[in-house]
């Protein structure tokens, strides 16, 4: 059986969290795509079209939004991963937040079917 493949997202600042998600999905079977661009500091147009691609990408099915609590904000989505749930959304993935919703885009998320984990990985559907 192939293994599921599922693109992390997340603020650069939060990497070691994106990266403890990664390596706790990896032990679940799970083929883990990052946005490697953003992590090696390339310029953010070339970043985000790559990982564009990752998202967009048919054989990539969930996409996961590392909302860890940022500069005090709890369950923080920034611009760069509001606008990757949006192409998430618009390409049909199966969505998630690792934390609770951010209540600034809870409309958003909300109607574009965007699932809250709570912190718990065992919350994600194959």
């Amino acid at each position: 059986m192939k293994k599921p493949k599922i693109v992390l997202c997340g603020s650069m600042k939060v990497k070691d969290e994106i990266i403890k998600i990664k390596n706790e999905l990896e032990k679940r079977d799970y083929e883990v795509l990052l946005p490697i661009e953003c992590m090696q500091g390339l310029p953010k147009e070339i970043a985000s079209r790559a990982h564009f691609d990752r998202i967009s990408n048919p054989n990539n099915e969930i996409v996961l939004i590392v909302n860890a609590t940022k500069n005090g904000i709890e369950n923080y989505i920034g611009p760069n991963s509001f606008a990757e749930i949006a192409f998430a959304f618009y390409f049909r993935k199966d969505t998630y937040v690792l934390n609770d919703y951010y209540e600034p885009y809870l409309d958003e998320l909300e109607g574009w079917k965007v699932k809250a984990l709570h912190k718990n990985l065992n919350n994600l559907k194959r």
